[in-house]
C-alpha cells in the first residue's frame, strides 16, 4: 500500500466528552454500520459502555475517498484514557502520527483531556481539536475554545465544531484529519521494524499480536524476533483490523495490523516491544520500551470454598486478552484458599473483579490493596519482597522496611495549587518543584509513596480541582520508611486478610478509623467482641461490639434478691464460656467497607 494514502490516529477525550460515538459517526461514514444504529461499537464491554470508559484499545481501518477521489486509508486506534493504563496509551499513541482532541461544549476541559494531550504532544503528534455536542442547547463553544488555549497551550480558532450524536460537521472533520495529519515515513526494502502497542488471545490462533510497522515489510512464513525476550516465531497469518479482522498478503511501513504466529504463552509478547526479522534484524529497537509490571496487589478469594477452581480458571482466561494481570495462589486463616493477584492499578483492580463477578459469574471476596515492599532482615541481611502483610518475617527479625515511591506530576488550575498541596502533604508527599506552563495552570512535582496513592488519591485530586487536575506518575525506587505491620484481631483471633502496612505517625489513626468502620459490619453475639490493632504484641487501637442481652430475670416475679444474683452469675458464666469457644463470621461488606481511606478531612 501507498504510505501517501494512510492517515494514522487516535481520539483523545474525557469520560463522557464523545469520543465513541464520533468513533461510531467514523464507522458509519465509511459504510460499516448504518446510520444511527451504532451505539459504541469499539467499546465491546459492557462495564466499558456502563462507566463510560475505555478499558482496552480497539483499532479499526477504515477506507474514504478522497479529495481527488482516491481511496484514503485511516487507521483508527481507540485508546484507554485512565493513568492506571498510561504507559499501554502511550505505545498507542506512539503508533500514530496525529490525534484527534474532543471536549464537551457543555463541560469544557476535564482530567484525561489534559494528560493525554500531554502524552501526544510528547510524542509530536499533530492535534486536531474537535468541539463536540454543539447541539445541546447548554453548549458554550467560545469558552470551550479559551479553556482549550488556556488550559491546554493549543490555538482553538479553527477547531472542527461537531456533534457526534447527530453527524453535524463530521464529513469536515475527516478531510481536516486527511489534509493536516501527515502520512507515515518508512521505507518497506528496509530491516523490519514493528511497535506492538496491543494483544489478544484466540483459541486457534493463540497470541494475536498488535502492530504498527515502521520499517520494511512482514508477511506469512516470516521468521520473527520480539527483541526484548529474544523469542523467535514463525508468522503463519497477517491482516488488518475491520470489525472482524481481514486477512492479508502483507503489511508493509505505515500500516497498522496484526500477525498470528502460534504463540501460546501470552507473557512472550510486551506491549511496547518491537519485532523485528530473526534473518536480517534491525539495528536499534523503537525507543519507549519498559516492562509492565504490576503496582497492586490484592488477594481474591471465593465466598463458597468449593468455587476455587471455577476461579482459578476465570483467572486464567482473563489473562489471555490482559498480560498486566498477574496472581498465584495464597491461602489465609479467615478465608481459605484464594489468589494473590497484582494489577496496573486501582481502576485494574476493580475492572478485573467486575469482569469476575459478571462475565463469569464469581463470587467473591477482595482484601485490601497493598503495594510491593522490600523488607531487609536483621542478622542475614536477606531481602524479602513482601507484598502481602502475611508474607512479612516476624518483628524482631525485621532490620528495616523499604516502601515503593513514585516520582508525580500533577497538573493543576492555579486557584487549587493550595489544596493539592495540602493533599499531597497529608499524603506524605515531598515537594520537589512548580511551573507554570501558562497562566491559569500549575505543574507540581513531588514524590510519593505508591501505598498512598492506589486507594482514592486520584479520586480527591479531582474532587479539590474540579475535574481539572491531572495524575501522571512513574516508579521511583525505593525508600526506607518507619512503617508497621499492623495485626487486626476479632475476639483475640488474627484476622490475617485484614492485616496492613502503615506508617508509624499514622498507625494509630488509621487503626482506629479501620476498627471504627468494621464494628458497623460485624454482627453482634451473645457476648462482648473486641476489635483490636496490634503491632507485634503491643495493642495501638480497639473497639468493642456490644453484647446482645437477654433478660435473665423476666421469670423472676419476687423471691429474695439471691435468686436473682444466682441467675445473673449463670449468665455470666454463660458467656464468658461463649467468648472462649464462640467464632465471629465476618461478613463480605467489612472487607469490602476498608477497601478505600476516609477522607482525609
Amino acid at each position: 500500500m501507498n504510505p501517501k494514502s494512510i492517515r494514522n490516529f487516535c481520539i483523545i477525550a474525557h469520560i463522557d466528552h464523545g469520543k465513541s460515538t464520533l468513533a461510531d459517526r467514523f464507522l458509519e461514514r465509511a459504510g460499516f454500520i448504518l446510520k444511527n444504529k451504532g451505539d459504541q461499537v469499539l467499546d465491546q464491554m459492557d462495564i466499558e459502555k456502563e462507566r463510560g470508559i475505555t478499558i482496552k484499545a480497539h483499532p479499526i481501518r477504515l477506507t474514504y475517498t478522497g479529495r481527488d477521489g482516491s481511496p484514503v486509508v485511516f487507521n483508527l486506534i481507540d485508546t484507554p484514557g485512565h493513568v492506571d493504563f498510561n504507559y499501554e496509551v502511550s505505545r498507542s499513541i506512539a503508533a500514530c502520527e496525529g490525534a484527534v482532541l474532543v471536549v464537551d461544549a457543555t463541560q469544557g476541559v476535564e482530567a484525561q483531556t489534559v494528560a493525554n494531550t500531554y502524552l501526544a504532544l510528547n510524542h509530536n503528534l499533530t492535534i486536531i481539536i474537535a468541539v463536540n455536542k454543539i447541539d445541546l442547547p447548554n453548549a458554550d463553544v467560545d469558552e470551550t475554545k479559551r479553556e482549550i488555549e488556556e488550559i491546554i497551550g493549543l490555538d482553538a480558532s479553527d477547531a472542527s465544531l461537531v456533534s457526534a450524536k447527530t453527524g453535524l460537521g463530521v464529513d469536515e472533520l475527516l478531510r481536516i484529519i486527511e489534509d493536516k495529519i501527515p502520512s507515515p515515513s518508512g521505507d518497506s526494502g528496509a530491516p523490519l521494524k514493528c511497535l506492538v502497542f496491543d494483544s489478544h488471545f484466540d483459541t486457534y490462533k493463540g497470541v494475536v499480536v498488535h502492530i504498527r510497522v515502521f520499517e520494511g515489510t512482514i508477511q506469512k512464513g516470516d521468521h520473527i524476533q520480539f527483541m526484548a525476550t529474544g523469542s523467535e516465531f514463525d508468522v503463519v497469518e497477517v491482516g488488518y483490523f475491520e470489525l472482524t479482522p481481514v486477512v492479508t498478503d502483507a503489511l508493509t511501513a505505515g500500516e497498522v495490523g496484526y500477525f498470528a504466529a502460534v504463540i501460546r504463552v501470552p507473557a512472550e509478547v510486551h506491549i511496547g516491544d518491537t519485532v523485528t526479522s530473526a534473518v536480517q534484524p534491525t539495528a536499534e529497537p523503537i525507543p519507549g520500551y519498559r516492562p509492565v509490571l504490576p503496582m497492586v496487589f490484592a488477594g481474591l478469594y471465593p465466598i463458597d470454598a468449593n468455587d476455587y477452581e471455577g476461579l482459578k480458571s476465570s483467572l486464567q482466561r482473563l489473562q489471555l486478552n490482559d498480560a498486566s494481570l498477574t496472581f498465584e495462589p495464597e491461602s489465609s486463616g479467615a478465608l481459605g484458599f484464594g489468589f494473590r493477584c497484582g494489577f496496573s492499578g486501582l481502576l485494574h483492580l476493580e475492572v478485573i473483579t467486575e469482569r469476575l463477578r459478571r462475565e463469569y459469574n464469581q463470587d467473591i471476596i477482595v482484601t485490601v490493596p497493598n503495594v510491593r515492599y522490600r523488607v531487609i532482615k536483621r542478622n542475614t541481611g536477606e531481602e524479602v519482597l513482601a507484598d502481602s502483610p502475611s508474607k512479612f518475617p516476624p518483628l524482631g527479625e525485621i532490620e528495616r522496611i523499604e516502601e515503593p515511591f513514585v516520582k508525580a506530576e500533577i497538573v493543576v488550575p492555579h486557584e487549587a495549587i493550595g489544596d493539592v498541596m495540602e493533599l499531597t502533604n497529608k499524603r506524605r508527599g515531598i515537594y520537589i518543584n512548580m511551573s507554570y506552563p501558562e497562566s491559569r495552570r500549575a505543574v507540581l512535582e513531588y514524590e510519593l509513596p505508591l501505598s498512598e496513592i492506589i486507594t482514592d488519591f486520584f479520586d480527591r485530586l479531582k474532587s479539590i480541582t474540579k475535574g481539572y487536575g491531572t495524575l501522571d506518575y512513574e516508579l521511583a525506587g525505593y525508600r526506607k520508611e518507619r512503617l508497621a505491620k499492623v495485626d487486626v484481631l476479632v475476639n483475640g483471633t488474627p484476622v490475617d486478610a485484614l492485616s496492613f502496612i502503615a506508617h508509624e505517625d499514622e498507625v494509630q489513626h488509621i487503626a482506629r478509623s479501620m476498627l471504627q468502620r468494621l464494628r458497623k459490619y460485624v454482627p453482634r453475639q451473645m457476648y462482648e467482641v473486641a476489635l483490636q490493632a496490634a503491632i507485634g504484641g503491643k495493642i495501638v487501637a480497639r473497639e468493642n461490639i456490644v453484647q446482645l442481652r437477654k433478660d435473665v430475670l423476666a421469670k423472676c416475679y419476687g423471691g429474695d434478691v439471691t435468686r436473682k444474683r444466682k441467675l445473673l452469675e449463670k449468665q455470666k458464666e454463660g458467656k464468658k464460656k461463649m467468648k472462649q469457644i464462640g467464632k465471629v463470621s465476618i461478613p463480605q461488606e467489612a472487607f469490602l467497607s476498608i477497601l478505600k481511606r476516609e477522607s482525609d478531612d
